[in-house]
């Protein structure tokens, strides 16, 4: 099993430690593609998040929707129990080979939702050829407005309680995760990662991640977040894995020190 450097594949510009487990091997049942699962955790104290919209702050627009409650930023969303690191994105740049299950996005239609003046979800993986709706369960009028680097860009007012929703349809990936931002309510941000290819993962509430059905032999992997871009600086933007024929690979627990996210 071949993970080169995974003992630097969290190194930032301030020299982060990396603590973590050596990957596991388990059978599937696969012919000629693998599987890798993985989990991302702070290695410190939880940190407070920020408060982003006082409740009741009458200065805010639209207050009367968008500061009915308490809104904390959520750029940073860390797991109190596990401590686990959510809205990490891993993915392959590029795909030479995609599992024959794979080539059409079983998934045609992804909703991305406006409620309580938040974007949902926050962190998404698009495939080209899926269609994101973009709806809103809010009274009030909201902006959606995507800054890719290669699609053409969007910029439409979404209407109070839309929810036959407005479609966008990805026509190439991208390099990496784009903004999607609503211009009227500055705060809400969100972030899409648009691929040409299905092996991708954004990391659940307590910081896990699976890609399944991934053509056997050696990959390199992304990892980026929003906090900080790709997460490892430097040369190194992941980590490489050897990906085994019919079986999965563990990569265990990564940990992550806390100043790698600190602003």
């Amino acid at each position: 099993m071949n993970i080169r450097s995974l003992n630097q594949f969290l190194l930032c510009a301030m020299a982060a430690a990396l603590c973590t487990v050596l990957p596991t091997v388990t059978a599937t049942a696969a012919d000629g593609y693998g599987t890798i699962t993985g989990r991302f955790l702070l290695e410190g104290d939880v940190p407070k998040a920020a408060v982003q919209v006082e409740k009741g702050d009458a200065s805010v627009k639209d207050s009367a929707v968008c500061a009915a409650d308490t809104l904390l930023k959520n750029d940073l969303i860390i797991d109190s129990e596990s401590k686990g690191i959510q809205n990490i994105f891993i993915y392959l740049r590029r795909a030479k080979d995609i599992h024959p299950d794979l080539k059409e996005p079983k998934t045609k239609e992804l909703v991305f939702d406006q409620k309580g003046c938040r974007f949902t979800p926050h962190a998404m993986f698009v495939q080209v050829g899926q269609t994101v709706l973009v709806k809103s369960d809010d009274p009030i009028a909201h902006n959606t407005h995507t800054y890719p680097l290669r699609n053409n860009p969007d910029n439409f007012l979404i209407r109070p309680n839309d929810r036959d929703g407005v479609p966008i349809k990805p026509r190439v990936g991208e390099l990496l995760p784009i903004q999607v931002k609503c211009d009227i309510h500055p705060w809400m941000l969100s972030y899409w990662l648009i691929l040409d290819h299905p092996y991708a993962a954004v990391t659940s509430k307590d910081g896990s991640f699976k890609i399944e059905k991934l053509p056997a032999g050696k990959h390199e992997f992304r990892v980026w977040h929003e906090r900080v871009g790709y997460v490892n600086a430097g040369e190194k933007r992941g980590f490489e894995i050897e990906v085994a024929d019919g079986e999965t690979t563990d990569l265990g627990t990564v940990k992550v020190p806390l100043k790698v996210f600190e602003e």
